[in-house]
């Protein structure tokens, strides 16, 4: 199972067998059965032969101590490393792995300017966690397209691992590219940006522009009965309501402006710069869940000052946003007095207000407002 070269050493091909049967070892799968399917035909390993299963990197022949002497990347960089590739933190005199180490460039480049190891840090843990949704995404739609379809039409194992030989090459290459692309537009977006900020600061130092007071707002969409949804009709249908309220929300905030944050299971918080904007969109997307007959959603919406760090919003802004979702019903779209300052006039769009409320974990009460169109 194990190949060996002429020269007594462990193949690529080898490697990569290895570190599959570490990891179903370490699955509580005993490797005995697992050599005794492959014998009989059962099962096969040759499709860790292909390009596209070059992910599985063998160790480098330094340790992490070494490593971080010759490169001048302080060890709880590296260590980072390893835990953002879903690993466990390494100990000074462990091996390095070879894919580990193409992050090294980008790290003493950083480095070099005086970029804050910390910084660096927080950068890493988020592509690892936006990385790590990808491949499980990728992973997901393997078993239900190709293994469970497979399984169905009476094919075996040794049948998955052939096609899996002949198609993960393929596959490989237009997959990253296709994800570099993706990636290199959200840049672009996300550079336009700050070009946009640098040109108006600029312009605000040399006199020639005022710059609006208009401060950012949070939004949290939830879906009402979500929890009973999937009691009543399982998780498959509650998931599928997910996906199309999911839809409805990123092209709402994405023609706004704004952008989804995070998705929280049954809701998802979202940012938009400028108030005005955010106060469409989400009204946009709760009158769209409705339209679709999808069970009504609530929202709640609060504009002030808020800290971005490792790709999420914090402060006290995200979390009166939160509270006023929580306390608006289902169908309703409650925003704070902030918000209606910010906004100003908007068109198709009016303010009713409800009055003073304590919500909580406020400790003042806090004037609401119900979104309404005029009509």
């Amino acid at each position: 199972m194990v190949e060996i070269d002429t020269e007594d050493r462990v193949t690529i091909g080898g490697v990569r067998r290895v570190l599959i049967l570490l990891a179903l070892d370490q699955s509580g799968i005993p490797l005995e059965g697992v050599a005794e399917v492959v014998r009989e035909g059962g099962f096969s390993l040759s499709f860790i032969e292909t390009a596209g299963y070059d992910v599985f990197a063998p160790l480098d022949e330094r340790t992490f101590e070494e490593v971080s002497a010759e490169t001048g990347v302080p060890h709880e960089l590296l260590a980072a490393i390893r835990e953002v590739m879903g690993g466990t933190p390494p100990r000074p005199d462990d091996l390095a792995r070879q894919d580990e180490l193409a992050v090294l460039p980008l790290l003493q480049l950083q480095l070099g300017e005086g970029m804050r190891p910390k910084v660096l840090e927080r950068a890493l843990r988020v592509y690892g966690d936006s990385l790590r949704r990808i491949s499980e995404t990728e992973a997901e739609w393997w078993r239900t397209e190709i293994v469970d379809r497979f399984y169905a039409a009476g094919k075996t194992e040794r049948d998955i691992a052939a096609f899996a030989r002949e198609f993960s090459p393929r596959m490989s290459g237009v997959s990253d590219a296709a994800i570099l692309a993706i990636y290199h537009a959200q840049q672009r977006l996300a550079w336009s940006a700050n070009i946009i900020s640098g040109f108006a600061s600029a312009l605000v130092r040399a006199g020639l522009h005022t710059r609006t007071e208009h401060p950012p707002v949070m939004c949290f969409l939830d879906i009402s009965g979500y929890t009973r949804l999937t009691q009543e009709q399982g998780d498959t249908a509650a998931a599928d309501v997910a996906e199309k309220v999911a839809r409805l929300v990123q092209r709402a905030a994405v023609s706004h402006g704004g952008r989804p944050v995070k998705w929280l299971g049954d809701g998802v918080m979202l940012y938009f710069p400028d108030p005005a904007q955010g106060v469409s969109a989400c009204l946009q997307t709760l009158e769209g869940v409705i339209e679709d007959g999808l069970p009504p959603a609530h929202v709640g919406l609060h504009a002030g000052p808020v800290v971005f760090q490792e790709g999420d919003y914090y402060g006290q802004t995200v979390n009166v946003a939160a509270r006023i979702g929580e306390y608006a019903r289902p169908g309703e779209m409650l925003v704070s007095q902030e918000v209606v300052d910010a906004a100003g006039d908007l068109e198709m769009v009016g303010f009713r207000e409800i009055g003073p409320v304590e919500l909580k974990g406020l400790s003042e009460p806090i004037r609401l407002y119900q979104a309404v169109r005029p009509d």
